[in-house]
């Protein structure tokens, strides 16, 4: 039948015999030439054996990797799909909306209006009579606020042009510092564009219809990217003084994220405290990277970060993300059934929680002791639930298959929490180190916000120029100042961020 293999016919009793009574040789040529055909089978089978593992191998980790969200993994929520994700924060119990006591934001009347309209009473509403000549009593009063048309108006500057009577030549005047052409747009509007474009991050097209429907005044995309370009320049220096703040901090927050620019993969670094932000765009990841940041090269702090092994090139102190941390045991908990792993997620909050009702300024010796023997008994009970990988077979040629033993998930977060112990208990050690890297990763969500709304960058350049601004944006933000005055200073030559003054 079609489709089916053919066997070769079977030797019958009588050709057996034949062969034996043909001597010797001819029963020696079929015993060779059975072995031969054993051999072969024998090695196509481990090599099919071997085939199937790599098969399962993969098929594992596909269903690991299907297994994970962002409740338990470094995955980002927009990951997560359609898939319902159980949360993590457990129910207060509370109403929605804002709670007893809580100070509400609802609008408050004016005492001075901007305008006011008065509604006459014609006529009494009971029995018709004219009040059109009555006096009124008293005013109910509501207020609307709204917003005004907004429109750009133009100044123009007249510079008056004198000669003298003495000498006969010609005098004009001085105009105010800013304004070097003939018609150009204010330090206002130009602010107004960099916010839109790199705080609202709208793209260029869109950020021009903009100003066009609200300002009736179309700003082409070249003007917005000169505008940005001026901006960049601008900011060159206070960029530097950020830099400066940053290295002169105790404690700076590190990530790192893509970022697709001409369509090739590059990558954001971000270095920020409670009060300062630097970022800078770069071709590579490591330490490449942060050496040309040139924070890590000199910082003598403690840096927090998720772990990344560039990070640990750097003499300074180090302090590893917890928040990742147990997402990969909650993942390790829920998919290994790993009791070592429930175990680390309940110490490591224990420990957060102590030291948030901890009133001295860190632990006594003897908590910080009997802790570390905790830890180190979770860790060594992970790892004698996790054996290392068996040694990598051996293939047709005798010879054991190239590469370093592949770990489990379970394997990798155990090799880090047993090699950075000092890193992960940061925390527990120096009460300024934060529990997570949290600040970091919400410095450089933004970014990813801006990719997704605006897309990838066209040049190295135009990356440059919205690192540069977003650095100084986000500095300002906080730092409790208006986005919208940082902004025109920068325009109006007006002194930077004099908060920055006592880091240089």
């Amino acid at each position: 039948m079609g489709g089916e293999r053919e066997t070769p016919d079977k030797l019958s009793r009588e050709q057996i015999v034949t062969l034996y009574k043909a001597g010797p040789e001819a029963v020696v040529s079929l015993v060779e030439y059975l072995q031969d055909t054993i051999g072969v089978l024998q090695n196509n089978l481990e090599i099919l054996q071997q085939n199937l593992e790599t098969v399962h191998q993969r098929l594992r980790a596909v269903e690991q990797q299907l297994k994970k969200n962002s409740r338990n993994s470094h995955k980002p929520p927009s990951s997560d799909g359609f898939r319902k994700i159980p949360k993590v924060r457990k129910p207060s119990g509370k109403k929605p909306g804002g709670q007893k006591g809580h100070e509400g934001t609802t609008l408050q009347m004016v005492a001075t209006p901007d305008r006011v309209r008065v509604h006459a009473v014609e006529r009494c509403r009971h029995c018709g009579q004219s009040l059109k000549h009555r006096q009124p009593i008293d005013y109910e009063r509501r207020q609307v606020f709204e917003l005004p048309r907004m429109k750009v108006y133009v100044t123009e500057h007249q510079g008056e042009i004198k000669r003298c009577a003495r000498c006969g030549k010609r005098s004009a005047a001085v105009f105010p510092e800013g304004v070097t052409h003939q018609v150009q747009y204010g330090a206002r509007l130009r602010a107004t564009a960099v916010y839109l474009k790199n705080y609202g991050l709208l793209p260029y097209a869109r950020t021009s219809q903009l100003f066009e429907d609200l300002f009736g005044i179309p700003l082409s995309a070249g003007t917005l990217v000169n505008i940005d370009r001026e901006a960049r320049q601008r900011l060159a220096e206070v960029n530097e003084r950020i830099k400066e703040g940053i290295v002169d901090s105790p404690v700076v927050h590190f990530d790192e994220t893509g970022l697709r620019i001409d369509g090739k993969m590059h990558w954001l670094h971000v270095a920020g405290t409670d009060a300062l932000t630097y970022y800078m765009p770069h071709g590579k990841r490591g330490s490449q990277a942060m050496d040309s940041m040139g924070i890590l090269p000199r910082y003598q702090g403690t840096a927090v970060h998720d772990g990344w092994s560039s990070y640990f090139n750097y003499g300074c102190e180090h302090g590893l993300c917890n928040a990742h941390h147990l997402r990969e045991l909650t993942y390790v908990e829920e998919q290994g059934g790993q009791r070592w792993a429930k175990q680390m997620k309940e110490f490591l909050l224990e420990v957060k929680g102590r030291r948030e009702e901890c009133t001295a300024k860190r632990f006594p010796r003897k908590t910080i002791r009997a802790y570390e023997q905790r830890y180190r008994k979770l860790v060594e009970m992970g790892m004698a639930a996790n054996p290392p990988p068996p040694e990598p077979p051996v293939g047709p040629n005798g010879k054991k298959k190239r590469g370093p033993k592949k770990k489990s998930d379970a394997g990798n977060l155990l090799a880090r929490l047993h090699k950075h112990e000092k890193a992960t208990l940061a925390f527990m050690y120096d009460f300024t180190v934060p529990f997570h890297n949290n600040l970091g990763e919400r410095d450089i969500r933004m970014m990813k916000v801006q990719q997704k709304i605006s897309g990838t960058f066209r040049s190295f350049e135009g990356a440059v120029s919205f690192c540069r601004i977003r650095s100084y944006i986000s500095t300002v933000r906080k730092q409790g100042m208006n986005v919208i005055s940082a902004l025109q200073d920068v325009f109006a030559a007006h002194y930077l961020l004099p908060q920055l003054s006592w880091y240089s």
